[in-house]
C-alpha cells in the first residue's frame, strides 16, 4: 500500500462499532455532509492517543449503510423502521443525498403496495391550478409533494402521514389538527403556517423556515427541527420532548408552557424568547443563546 493511501485511513468508533474508511470516502460524494466538514483538513479532529480513532457519539448500527451510500450510491433495502432509523442518521451526519434517496424508495414502494391515499401527485397538481385548494379531511398519506408550490392551501385535518413536502412552498398553508406524523418537509418553506393541534411526532423539518409559524398544542415528540428557522414561532403548550432543535434560530419564539423533556436545543438562539415557567431542568442547552429571553420562573 502506498504511503499516500496510508495517510488517508480513517479509523472511525461510532458508538463502540469500529470501522476503517478512507478520507475520499467520507469528502467525495457528499462534499457538503457533516463528514465531509469533518475530514476535509480544513478541522482538527480529535483522535484516540492510542490507536488513532475518531469517536462519533452516535449509535453504530447502521454506519455500515452510510459508508456502503457513500462509496456506492445505492440505498440500501431495508424495512420501514430501519429506515426511519437510518434517516435520522442520515440528518445528523447532513447526508441529503441519502436522506432523498430514501424518501424515493419509501415513496415507490408506497406506491407498489397500492397507497390508500385518495389523491396522486398528479392530481395534486391540477387542483393547485386554482386559486382556491382545499385539501380538508383528505388522505394523502405517503405522497411526494416536493418542490411544489403549495402556499396558502388549507390541509386541515387531513391525513399527511409520511408525506414528502421537502423543498415545498407551503407559505400560510394551514395544517390545522393534521396527523402529519412521520412526514418530511426538509427546506421546505412553512412561513405564518398554521399547526394548531397537529401531530407532528417524528416528523423531519430540519433546515424548514418556520417564522411566525402557530404551532399552539402541536405534539412535535421527536421532531427534527435542526437549523431550522423558528423566529417569533408560536409553540405555547406545544409537545416537544425528544425533540431535536440543535442550532434552530427560535429567536423571539414564543414556548409559555411548551414541554421541552429531554429536547436538545444546543446552540440554538433563544434570543428574546418566551420561556417563563418552562420546565428546562432535563433540557440540553449547552451554547444555546438565551440573552433577552424571558426566563422568569423557569424551573433550571
Amino acid at each position: 500500500m502506498k504511503d499516500s493511501d496510508l495517510s488517508s485511513l480513517i479509523r472511525l468508533n461510532i458508538g463502540g462499532k469500529k470501522y476503517f474508511t478512507t478520507t475520499d470516502t467520507l469528502t467525495r460524494r457528499e462534499p457538503d455532509s457533516m463528514l465531509a466538514a469533518m475530514f476535509s483538513g480544513r478541522h482538527t479532529v480529535r483522535q484516540d492517543a492510542e490507536k488513532g480513532y475518531v469517536f462519533v457519539d452516535r449509535d453504530g448500527k447502521h454506519f455500515r449503510h452510510i459508508l456502503n451510500w457513500l462509496r456506492d450510491g445505492v440505498v440500501p433495502t431495508l424495512t420501514d423502521s430501519d429506515y426511519s432509523e437510518l434517516i435520522r442518521e442520515a440528518e445528523y451526519y447532513q447526508l441529503l443525498g441519502l436522506m432523498e434517496g430514501i424518501t424515493s424508495v419509501l415513496n415507490k414502494r408506497k406506491e407498489e403496495e397500492d397507497s390508500c391515499a385518495e389523491l396522486t401527485r398528479t392530481d395534486i397538481i391540477k387542483c393547485i391550478q386554482s386559486e382556491r385548494v382545499r385539501f380538508r379531511g383528505v388522505n394523502l398519506s405517503g405522497l411526494d409533494l416536493s418542490k411544489l408550490d403549495l402556499s396558502f392551501v388549507d390541509f386541515s385535518f387531513a391525513c399527511l402521514k409520511n408525506v414528502f413536502f421537502s423543498r415545498a412552498n407551503l407559505q400560510c398553508a394551514k395544517f390545522r389538527d393534521v396527523d402529519a406524523e412521520g412526514s418530511i418537509f426538509h427546506n421546505a418553506t412553512l412561513r405564518e403556517c398554521e399547526f394548531t393541534g397537529a401531530n407532528l411526532r417524528g416528523a423531519l423539518l430540519a433546515g424548514a423556515n418556520l417564522q411566525s409559524a402557530n404551532l399552539q398544542d402541536a405534539c412535535l415528540i421527536a421532531c427534527s427541527f435542526c437549523g431550522a428557522d423558528l423566529r417569533s414561532a408560536h409553540l405555547q403548550s406545544a409537545d416537544l420532548t425528544d425533540a431535536n432543535l440543535e442550532g434552530a434560530n427560535l429567536e423571539g419564539a414564543n414556548l409559555k408552557g411548551a414541554k421541552l423533556s429531554n429536547a436538545n436545543l444546543k446552540g440554538a438562539n433563544l434570543q428574546r424568547a418566551y420561556l417563563r415557567h418552562v420546565n428546562l431542568r432535563d433540557t440540553h442547552l449547552e451554547g444555546a443563546k438565551l440573552d433577552g429571553a424571558n426566563l422568569l420562573g423557569a424551573i433550571r
